[in-house]
């Protein structure tokens, strides 16, 4: 490996629209670091979040694996220590590795310790904890020993801090990860700059949500956080200034649906859900300004990141190089595959599949086709042209480009009971594997630790 081996710097968000930035258009928030960000990088207009729920695509992300191979599909499952993760790829290739902020990979017990060694997933720096939703304002994290780090200020000003130090004097390249929770509900737990500082009356809500006090309460609070993410892009920008050997990337995990089509939270194949935000910097190594329409799914992060950094990505991995599609130098893929595979909590409707294309959306519930969407004719989503005569032709064309796509992936799209069963999880009654944030272990028990079963054990 050269000295010029380049850094990384993946910072992504928790629950955050593609929408919601000024470089994409919305009028409701000033998003001047991030839109700087978009001027000296590639902002990317149709990434996706493969399976839009935290715990799932985090699993995604780090593996580059589909959440069947994993068995990563629902929260709060601990993730097999016998996957090979994008840390462990760069570990092995003489990286130094970091994660700081929130984990969510680590199993029921939101508040515990996550102890040096595998179930860190190959991270050697640790600043983290498993999943923090509880309180922004005076957050909980954990290094190499089992002592609680209670900073009481505001997570993603403070992970920023503990980011910008872990960075500074380093010689060894680095992956450094850096995971914040917001603009994850509790919208309201801001920074004192932050509260009030948006008027829910002034907000202009989108054609596809419903005009409510609660709507415009909660889109104010969400929309706040987001301004304090991008002062803290600023704050990194500024640290890693015009370095061409430091590739800075922002992300976030999945949307927020924040009422639209009259559902919250996520777990659907609508775009306030599905369809996240993506932006790539490195100066003079990526194209300053670009805006490009190469579909960006979240297992594609692993082959295409550790392509540009020269590392040899894992066998094990089942995501696209999408280095050559974005440098125009070959297609990109025709669609990108999005599932719900055991809805959970606050979306237990429907469990489906769907297709994201440059234009379309397609998604089929387990029992019928079920949304077909042109998007760029009706980007609120508006008008479904599912099992419409005009449109028969295209919505074969679509549901061919799914099944094709449950073929590769080896998804027979069964019930969730199937899934549940098949991998042994747990569930309450809403779908979801218990939890706690309990500090102690109380008198009753804690939920049981589930670990992943990885669908190759399951084969075998």
């Amino acid at each position: 490996m050269s000295d010029k081996s380049p850094n990384l710097i993946f910072v992504f968000a928790d629950q955050m629209r593609a929408r919601d930035m000024g470089c994409s258009g919305d009028p409701n928030i000033a998003t001047p670091n991030l839109d700087r960000m978009a001027t000296e990088g590639v902002r990317f207009t149709n990434a996706t979040s493969m399976i839009p729920v935290c715990t799932p695509a985090r699993a995604a992300l780090l593996t580059g694996r589909n959440p069947l191979s994993t068995g990563m599909f629902i929260n709060d499952i601990q993730m097999s220590t016998e996957e090979t993760t994008i840390a462990h790829a760069l570990g092995d290739s003489g990286y130094d590795t970091a994660y700081v902020g929130k984990w969510h990979l680590d199993g029921s017990r939101r508040f515990s310790f996550t102890p040096p060694g595998p179930r860190r997933q190959g991270f050697d720096y640790w600043h983290a904890l498993n999943c923090d939703h509880y309180d922004y304002l005076n957050p909980l994290y954990y290094e190499d020993e089992d002592e609680q780090i209670w900073p009481q200020q505001y997570a993603t000003d403070y992970e920023t801090d503990v980011a910008l130090q872990y960075i500074e004097g380093r010689e060894k390249p680095y992956g450094l990860f850096l995971s914040y929770s917001p603009p994850h509900n509790p919208y309201q737990q801001l920074p004192e700059r932050w509260r009030g500082k948006i008027d829910p009356a002034k907000l202009q809500l989108s054609p596809n949500t419903p005009d409510t006090e609660e709507n415009r309460h909660d889109l104010a609070g969400y929309y706040a956080h987001i301004g304090a993410i991008d002062e803290n892009i600023g704050t990194l920008l500024d640290a890693v200034g015009d370095d061409p050997n430091t590739i800075l990337v922002f992300w976030a995990d999945h949307g927020d649906m924040l009422g639209s089509h009259g559902q919250q939270r996520k777990q659907w194949p609508w775009d306030d859900s599905a369809l996240v935000p993506l932006i790539v910097r490195q100066p003079g190594r990526l194209s300053a300004g670009e805006v490009s329409p190469v579909l960006f799914n979240t297992l594609d992060f692993m082959p295409t990141l550790l392509g540009w950094m020269g590392v040899d990505c894992p066998k094990t991995a089942e995501g696209t190089d999408l280095g050559p599609a974005i440098a125009r130098q070959a297609e990109g893929p025709s669609s990108a595959f999005l599932q719900v595979i055991v809805p959970f909590a606050e979306q237990v409707e429907k469990e489906w599949r769907a297709v994201r294309t440059d234009r379309h959306t397609y998604a089929e519930s387990i029992d019928d086709p079920w949304l077909l969407y042109d998007n760029q004719a009706d980007p609120d989503q508006l008008d479904n042209l599912v099992d419409k005569a005009e449109h028969a032709d295209l919505q074969a064309a679509l549901k061919r480009e799914l099944h094709q796509w449950l073929a590769k992936t080896g998804d027979s799209f069964e019930s969730r009971a199937w899934y549940l069963q098949r991998y042994g999880y747990q569930v309450e009654e809403d779908g979801a594997a218990p939890y706690t944030y309990a500090l102690e272990e109380p008198a009753e028990g804690w939920p049981p630790q589930q670990i992943a079963k990885r669908r190759e054990a399951l084969d075998g």
